[in-house]
């Protein structure tokens, strides 16, 4: 890496491979360098939030006027306005796109993305050039959510107004769960380290010529797209290659390729693309404009815009003869005409039907009396071409209330995804039938006081270690991912493939753990028990460090079955690396200390829930392998400080003892004898000036009933991710 600019050098920009890359890749600042820098008025915890901590944005939204709102989304969909004109005098597949890419950027790799909170609102996503002209959309939607205020967050908003918008077309829905919390700054995800957005002839994240594979976690196929070009890769139009990158990209965003079919098809009934003039005629994206402009970006003078002459995608026409109207037409015209390969006014590589009968035409955009051809992308060739792809779609073809269903289902989880648990979903609409990607957990329910106390007392007499208690609970519970809301110990899934084999778990010594808890337990759920024989093994922990303290438990978990669980889905939670337990599969393309960063971002840590966590695992002996890296301490097993202390003394000097530099030693300055092993994940807390100034206070005498509140204090917080059931 070059260390003046942050760029990767002589690697694979997409997979890292030669060297490693920057965790968060490239900033907004790098884009837009003359950006105000607004973010510094909330460092230093400073909350950008104008509503605050103590506002419960649910309890909120339970207080909406739930049918007035929709009757209000409804009524717009066809209120077109002067200054943006209604495609066919109907916003509704304009909606529908707007939803569609608000929800769409979410990635099964690291549960990031997805509508959760709002993004599309903010910088990068709000100019990307896939998300052209979606500015107008919100501004669209503005008046409304000037209305209805707090009630309705944007993140709701936007999911909510697609749903709206296909009803109102006669199309079907599954259903709509609300609660999803906006933020108000962009939050920090990695998109890709390119430096280019998508342009037709750039290289595509897959190159099976050059070994390049999706690097994860990203799912779309270039920098600056949801998902594929529908022009075709780099804008080759090659349908086989269009379906290698839609089954690749799709199943990374947790779709197979049923849902993907059903998610083109039924999109694509509505609405049309636009690319009626070559793109040079028309301004930068929102982020990069004027001040004028008022955050409007891609604009045209406006007798061009009333005329319909708009460019996004490049492409133009529509897909369907009846585009404001659910209808099957789609793959009727797919199947009943061969296609030829065309090009668009703004020169974007499209297919049109060979001879049209003038009935599957379709309506121009602004002047219903004119009649144009249907068109077909190079991604919609794709699943008439691909056997495997054509296979499903001539199914929906011939069974049109299959489509319906499908359609249905698959729209609804690709705005609901990165909801989580179904005890998140609030609203009216929320369907009654709990679907597995939803990981499904029975009710639990809260033992006694005295049930508690004895099962505590058992699990530290049955010769179970502190180490072998602790690694087991936060096996269970650090699985959770706050981008998501996924995994966490209630369901107790760790006892269930695939999470059971994982590597960083120690499969055969958590086996040993969940046997003995499974005898012990009694009527306690195993859920339950494994977080209950963690916070004895703390509790034990500190009273042996000299400390009395009790380590809250909220019981009533309930446990999953296999059958209740979607074991392939999930695959992708599994660790690359775990810095608290100071694991790591493999040397990444992300330096091991900053992927300890990232896994304490996607657990909603703060900097010193991070530090005391980390320094308490090794206290406690709890590492990956039982090698003892970073168990700086003859008493593991206690809930000391020794970690801090003994990072810190500058009696230890440290060098490399590998030549990846993954591993170090610690000598004695003075004898030269070995002392410490330790990895990167250690090392990082007296290196980095604000992991070290952590550091250094639970160093300090007089810190250890500190040291030892926070631990428990953030403990409990890694237990409890998941209860949303508490709320």
């Amino acid at each position: 890496m070059d260390m003046k600019t942050g760029e990767l050098t002589g690697a694979c920009p997409f997979t890292g491979e030669g060297g490693t890359r920057p965790l968060h890749g490239r900033t907004n600042k790098d884009w837009w360098p003359e950006t105000s820098a607004v973010e510094v008025l909330t460092g230093e915890g400073r909350n950008a939030d104008p509503y605050g901590d103590d506002f419960n944005y649910v309890a909120a939204f339970n207080t909406l006027d739930y049918a007035a709102l929709k009757a209000d989304l409804t009524a717009l969909m066809t209120d077109s306005q002067e200054w943006w004109p209604a495609d066919y005098g109907h916003y509704g597949p304009f909606f529908i796109r707007m939803t569609w890419h608000a929800a769409g950027t979410y990635r099964t790799g690291d549960g990031r993305g997805g509508a959760g909170s709002g993004q599309q609102r903010f910088a990068p996503l709000n100019s990307w050039p896939d998300n052209g002209n979606l500015d107008k959309a919100r501004r669209l939607l503005w008046p409304i959510k000037q209305k209805y205020g707090k009630n309705i967050s944007w993140a709701d908003l936007l999911v909510l107004a697609g749903n709206v918008a296909i009803e109102s077309m006669g199309g079907p829905v599954f259903g709509f769960g609300g609660g999803r919390k906006d933020v108000f700054e962009p939050e920090t995800v990695y998109w890709g380290t390119e430096s280019e957005w998508v342009d037709t002839g750039a290289e595509t994240r897959i190159q099976p010529d050059k070994n390049w594979e999706l690097e994860g976690p990203l799912a779309a196929i270039q920098m600056g797209l949801i998902y594929v070009n529908p022009e075709g890769p780099g804008g080759n139009p090659d349908p086989l290659l269009s379906a290698r990158d839609m089954r690749q990209t799709f199943a990374n965003m947790a779709m197979n390729d049923e849902e993907t079919i059903a998610l083109v098809a039924g999109g694509h009934a509505f609405g049309k693309a636009h690319g009626a003039a070559p793109s040079d005629t028309f301004s930068d994206s929102p982020e990069s404009e004027d001040l004028s402009k008022q955050a409007f970006g891609w604009l045209t003078d406006q007798a061009e815009i009333d005329a319909g002459n708009i460019t996004t995608s490049g492409i133009e026409g529509s897909w369907s003869n009846n585009p404001t109207a659910w209808s099957h037409d789609y793959f009727r015209l797919l199947f009943k005409y061969d296609y030829e390969l065309s090009e668009s006014p703004a020169g974007a590589k499209l297919w049109t039907p060979i001879n049209p009968e003038e009935a599957d035409m379709a309506p121009d955009a602004r002047d219903p009396s004119k009649k144009v051809r249907t068109i077909m992308t190079t991604a919609d060739m794709a699943l008439k071409m691909d056997p495997e792809y054509a296979k499903i779609s001539k199914r929906f073809y011939e069974n049109p209330e299959q489509l319906d269903d499908a359609f249905a289902r698959a729209w609804f989880k690709l705005c609901h995804r990165d909801m989580g648990p179904i005890a998140r979903y609030n609203g009216p609409e929320v369907p009654s039938e709990e679907l597995i990607w939803m990981d499904p957990i029975p009710a639990g329910s809260a033992p006694s006081d005295s049930t508690v106390a004895d099962f505590k007392a058992a699990v530290l007499g049955s010769g179970l270690t502190v180490s072998e208690l602790v690694k087991a609970a936060w096996a269970s519970a650090a699985s959770y991912r706050n981008s998501d809301h996924r995994g966490g110990a209630n369901g107790a899934r760790v006892r269930l493939a695939p999470q059971n084999g994982w590597a960083a778990n120690d499969p055969d010594e958590l086996g040993k753990v969940l046997a003995k808890l499974e005898e012990l337990r009694g009527d306690l759920s195993m859920a339950d028990a494994i977080v209950l024989a963690g916070a004895a093994a703390v509790e034990k922990a500190a009273a042996d460090a000299g400390h009395s303290v009790s380590v809250p438990v909220t019981t009533g978990r309930g446990d999953a079955s296999a059958e209740q669980t979607d074991a392939e889905s999930f695959e992708p939670l599994e660790p690359f690396a775990d810095g608290f337990r100071n694991y790591l599969k493999t040397k990444g393309s992300v330096k091991t200390e900053d992927m300890l960063i990232d896994k304490a971002h996607l657990l909603g840590l703060s900097i010193p829930e991070l530090t005391v966590l980390v320094g308490g695992m090794r206290a406690l002996g709890a590492v990956a392998g039982n090698t003892g890296h970073g168990v700086f301490t003859d008493r593991a097993g206690q809930l000391t400080t020794d970690f801090f202390v003994n990072l810190l003394d500058m009696s230890t000097k440290w060098s490399a003892a590998d030549g990846e530099e993954e591993e170090f030693v610690g000598t004695d300055r003075a004898s030269g004898a070995e002392k410490y092993r330790a990895t990167r994940a250690d090392l990082i807390f007296g290196s980095n000036s604000q992991l070290r100034a952590q550091a250094e206070v639970y160093a300090e005498a007089g810190n250890e009933e500190k040291f030892v509140a926070d631990f428990v204090a953030a403990w409990t917080k890694v237990m409890d991710a998941d209860r949303f059931d508490l709320a």
